[in-house]
């Protein structure tokens, strides 16, 4: 009988050993699903979860609504997910979310866009992104480095409530404001909400304005092909003006390559989306991450965007 209950143990022990890990589920909540640089990001998580064993994404497309956003975070809680991976519609919901997720003992992790409580994050949060600072300073640097210091240029602002636009507009004007780059003034601004058609529209209004200008500076490279795309409409060679973009997506490598575009910034949201699971990961399994978790910018143009072909 002794012989038998050892072996018996035995066999436990060894389907115990054998037994995969417990399954991990991240309930993700991305702004929108039709935006190209989420898309990416989207993708960047996805690939890492699949190289992750036991870890599954359940996602949401949250369809730029705030309150459908927040509906989904309380979806994700009530499903009782591991964790939750938020690319935010916007900074001022997100303490609600904090607030929900810390209630219920489930890490939240804001990936891209900041939460408004940034600085203040409880323990199991945390945030994955790139410090928007250096992506609208190095754009406008090289811009103002085209124009020799000189000149006009038109302002393509994403949403008015969303901190990578506000920062990013605001890195413009600090550039334009320094000795360097004091001789460049801003013709006109406007928000085209990322989006390329909403840019070409509000572009081909500046140009039946007849105002001069030599740049169009934009929030992200969607807007800048709009841009580019009307001014094509009117006759007008892009080659002519300085246009630049941020995120280096494929679209906008593809307008570099063809000599439309003339700057952007890299920004790398596939590595984003997969540090952003695996913090999610970490924190659902109660190991420590770093509170900010940053993915340098980099400058990106004509002469060094080949090694930029293929990246996302």
């Amino acid at each position: 009988m002794t012989t038998c209950l050892r072996a018996a143990l035995a066999v436990s022990f060894l389907s115990l050993m054998a037994a995969p890990a417990l399954a991990e589920t991240i309930g993700v909540s991305m702004a929108r699903a039709d935006s190209v640089f989420l898309t990416i990001l989207r993708q960047g998580m996805e690939m890492r979860a699949k190289a992750m064993p036991g870890v599954s994404l359940q996602v949401e497309d949250a369809q730029n609504d705030p309150q459908r956003q927040l509906d989904q975070i309380r979806n994700f809680i009530a499903a009782k997910v591991d964790a939750i991976v938020v690319a935010a519609v916007d900074g001022d919901g997100t303490p609600a979310m904090t607030k929900l997720a810390k209630e219920a003992g489930i890490p939240i992790v804001y990936s891209v866009h900041p939460p408004a409580d940034l600085d203040t994050l409880p323990e199991k949060t945390a945030f994955v992104g790139s410090d928007e600072v250096q992506s609208g300073t190095m754009q406008t640097e090289e811009v103002c480095k085209q124009l020799g210091g000189k000149g006009a240029a038109y302002v393509l602002m994403g949403p008015l409530n969303n901190h990578s636009s506000i920062v990013r507009t605001k890195d413009i004007e600090d550039v334009l404001a320094t000795p360097a780059c004091k001789g460049i003034t801003i013709v006109d601004k406007q928000a085209a909400g990322w989006d390329r058609i909403e840019a070409q529209n509000i572009m081909t209004n500046w140009l039946s304005s007849s105002a001069d200008f030599d740049a169009v500076i934009a929030n992200n490279d969607e807007m800048a092909i709009g841009a580019i795309q009307a001014l094509k409409a009117v006759g007008r060679d892009p080659k002519s003006v300085v246009v630049a973009g941020i995120d280096a997506t494929p679209d906008g490598l593809a307008a570099m390559k063809a000599g439309d575009l003339d700057v952007t910034v890299f920004q790398n949201a596939t590595a984003q989306g997969a540090a952003s699971v695996e913090a999610a990961a970490k924190l659902a399994k109660g190991e420590a991450t770093e509170r900010k978790i940053w993915v340098p910018f980099e400058l990106v143009t004509p002469a060094n965007m080949a090694q930029y072909a293929g990246a996302k």
